[in-house]
């Protein structure tokens, strides 16, 4: 029994569903997480494989030890939030999709080979893109084919560097890796597309506000933290990870600041909150991928509440657009202190989850003299607050009143956010139990005078720019428009580029025939005027001497091949 992959009962429960109806199905939706967390905290220990030969190529479908278990409990967990949250959906396709989704996030984190993860890496981005095409305007149907493009492309770049290593060493064991050839390089593109690196990262910001209001949940919970656990496990200390980390965590505040649609905002915060997670990988201590790895187990959760949150308003509103919103906690009450914990959590507030683990992370560029580096990320924790922590409760909720009446929450989604909620603050008040299931040894306390007075302060200060910014009307205000990013290039500047370099090509090719040509005409012009070609020619010879003239010829021929060839 503990040899049994926990993503097949995510498997199985996915060919149940299409075939039940009502609250049987419900029951299996609701079922599946928690058998799964209960099969692997009682059957499963650290070290289990489980191998299969495969075309003389042994694939291993279950490795575990502390990394792999702990992204396994969390993905567990963050299913069962989600299908709680997702229950008054009644879409075979997004229920079916979000089973497979799960069940491949949890067979990447077991998976002991490259090919493994491999198939495991491409049905994420197979299941993943229907929580976005289930949106069904054209719209979502153009960014899910962009969303796959990026997915797949992941893909394609895994199986090359699986290959190659393969060819350059005979393993294809997924254990640390390195960036020391061609085949390291090709698989750190493809964990990076899926981490949403910079220039590699819009498949994020386009496809996950696209997609439909409980689907963009079960979005951002699994494909990034997957990719995550991908980097801790083959590519941790690799210091390039530091600085790319670092980028991450700085660029997209720029963006969210200035964002109108909330969900968009919180896709840039998903890439924010991601960055410190690279960097901690990229440190490579013990405390530092500690951090990394509880950072991103306190991200799902209080990102999460946060995008069920918005979720509501857009399933209540019918849209998400800050500048149309305002004023909403007047019947929305529960809903609005869900988000402010959710904010508070982002924000690194003492006592809520992202204090201890986010803590972790600059604790250790500090240990490891990366003080200069310490300050931009200092400036990217009060950019949380001020695009996560403020804007997102204050535009929504409590902003210019929009006048907007919606209804409470359904029951489920307040039960989902109720537990999101929960876990956001025992997390942050009993960091001891989160610690206790880290990968690595390491002796640390979040609750000590320096940094909690050092948060504390930054946090405070981050809040009186924000306010006097918003007094003096210089904060950016919530405006209908689009902002530029990195997907403009290959959205709009390359196509217009090949367009204008076709009718370029197409316009040279026709004058270029055009100068050839002219002549050839003029030549055959005059000369279909001249006496030769008048009098001389066929023109005016008459049939008989021309029959005459081709016999002539044709016994010259012979008489040439009788006489002189023969």
């Amino acid at each position: 029994m503990s040899e049994l992959p926990p993503f097949l009962l995510y498997f199985i429960a996915a060919f149940l569903v299409p075939a039940s109806r009502g609250r049987v199905r419900k029951i299996i939706l609701l079922v599946t997480p928690i058998v799964a967390a209960l099969h692997i905290w009682l059957n499963i220990d650290t070290g289990v494989l489980s191998t299969y030969s495969v075309l003389n190529i042994e694939l291993t479908f279950m490795r575990t030890d502390k990394l792999s278990l702990i992204f396994a409990y969390l993905f567990c967990l963050a299913s069962f939030i989600a299908t709680i949250f997702a229950l008054q959906v009644n879409d075979t396709k997004q229920e079916t999709a979000g089973l497979v989704y799960v069940g491949s996030a949890l067979g990447a984190v077991f998976a002991g080979d490259l090919i493994t993860l491999f198939i495991f890496w491409e049905l994420l981005a197979i299941s993943s893109v229907v929580f976005i095409w289930a949106r069904g305007t054209e719209r979502a149907i153009d960014t899910g084919m962009r969303y796959l493009i990026f997915q797949v492309l992941s893909g394609v770049f895994l199986l090359a560097g699986a290959l190659v290593q393969y060819q350059a060493t005979g393993s294809l064991a997924f254990d640390h890796i390195g960036l020391e050839g061609i085949a390291s390089w090709l698989i750190f593109i493809a964990f990076g597309i899926k981490s949403a690196f910079p220039f590699l990262h819009n498949w994020l910001t386009d496809g996950y506000p696209e997609a439909t209001a409980t689907g963009t949940v079960f979005l951002s919970a699994f494909t990034t933290k997957v990719a995550v656990y991908a980097l801790a496990r083959g590519f941790a200390g690799e210091e390039i990870l530091v600085y790319i980390g670092i980028t991450m965590a700085c660029f997209p505040i720029f963006y969210a600041v200035i964002e109108n649609d909330l969900r968009k905002v919180l896709a840039y915060s998903l890439i924010n909150q991601v960055g410190f997670m690279v960097t901690g990988i990229g440190i490579g201590t013990a405390l530092a991928l500690n951090g990394a790895v509880a950072h991103a187990f306190s991200d799902v959760i209080f990102k999460g509440l946060l995008f069920m949150t918005m979720g509501v308003v857009l399933h209540r509103v019918g849209h998400i657009n800050g500048s149309s919103l305002g004023g909403l906690y007047k019947s929305m009450p529960k809903t609005t202190a869900f988000c402010i914990i959710g904010a508070l959590s982002i924000s690194a507030f003492p006592l809520f989850s992202g204090f201890v683990s986010k803590s972790m992370v600059m604790a250790a560029l500090v240990q490891e003299d990366y003080s200069y580096l310490w300050l931009f990320m200092l400036f990217a924790s009060a950019g949380v607050f001020h695009h996560a922590g403020i804007k997102i409760p204050y535009f929504a909720f409590f902003a210019h009143d929009s006048g907007l009446r919606p209804k409470e929450a359904p029951i489920n989604m307040l039960i989902a956010m109720g537990l999101a909620a929960t876990l956001c603050i025992f997390i942050g008040t009993q960091p001891q139990y989160l610690y206790s299931l880290l990968p690595w040894e390491a002796d640390y306390w979040p609750y000590d005078v320096t940094h909690v007075l050092t948060q504390l302060q930054l946090l405070f200060f981050s809040a009186l720019a924000f306010v006097w910014l918003n007094k003096r009307g210089i904060y950016p205000p919530e405006l209908r428009s689009t902002n530029l990013d990195v997907e403009w290039i290959y959205r709009k500047f390359l196509p217009a580029g090949i367009h204008r370099g076709l009718i370029f090509f197409r316009n040279a090719k026709e004058s270029t025939m055009t100068a050839a040509i002219a002549p050839m005409y003029s030549i055959r012009y005059s000369f279909s005027q001249s006496t030769i070609a008048k009098y001389h020619l066929s023109e005016s010879w008459p049939t008989g001497s021309m029959v005459l003239w081709i016999s002539i010829i044709l016994v010259a021929y012979l008489l040439l091949d009788i006489f002189v060839y023969g």
